[in-house]
């Protein structure tokens, strides 16, 4: 699988918000949280095109994350994958070279996720620790 980088751009939005909303379903769910318009509004409210890099295969998006630059930290925002391309390695490949330009700027990289989702143990495994709770989430940080 040939994947390609781009930033997005203001009209990739509704296609950004509904691969997060099915992505988040079934975890929003769990939780007994799932309203289809907010979870979508929630991304759009906070949508930013140049934070935002839209993974392609050939023309496809199959995914996408948001990194939003700090002066003490790179906050990962979003990460979401297409199902098709789960398990393939793609999260830990954008993960890894998130680290890789974190470890050169000397900053963490902090990011929350929904309790009882999958991606908690994702990024456990991509060397995260858990700093923190809130009522839905647990906070994570990295930095080597």
């Amino acid at each position: 699988m040939q994947i390609t980088r781009r930033i997005a751009v203001p009209s990739d939005a509704p296609a950004l918000a509904e691969l997060r909303a099915e992505a988040m379903r079934p975890s929003l769910e769990a939780l007994g949280r799932y309203d289809p318009l907010r979870v979508r509004r929630r991304f759009l409210d906070s949508f930013v095109p140049a934070e935002t890099t839209v993974l392609l295969n050939v023309e496809q998006i199959i995914g996408f994350f948001v990194l939003r630059q700090r002066p003490d930290e790179h906050y990962l925002d979003h990460l979401y994958l297409a199902d098709q391309v789960r398990g393939l390695g793609v999260g830990r490949r954008v993960v890894a070279e998130l680290q890789q330009d974190a470890r050169a700027a000397g900053l963490p990289i902090r990011l929350m996720a929904l309790k009882g989702s999958p991606a908690n143990g994702f990024y456990r495994a991509c060397g995260f620790e858990a700093v923190g709770e809130e009522r839905f989430d647990i906070l994570y940080r990295w930095q080597r």
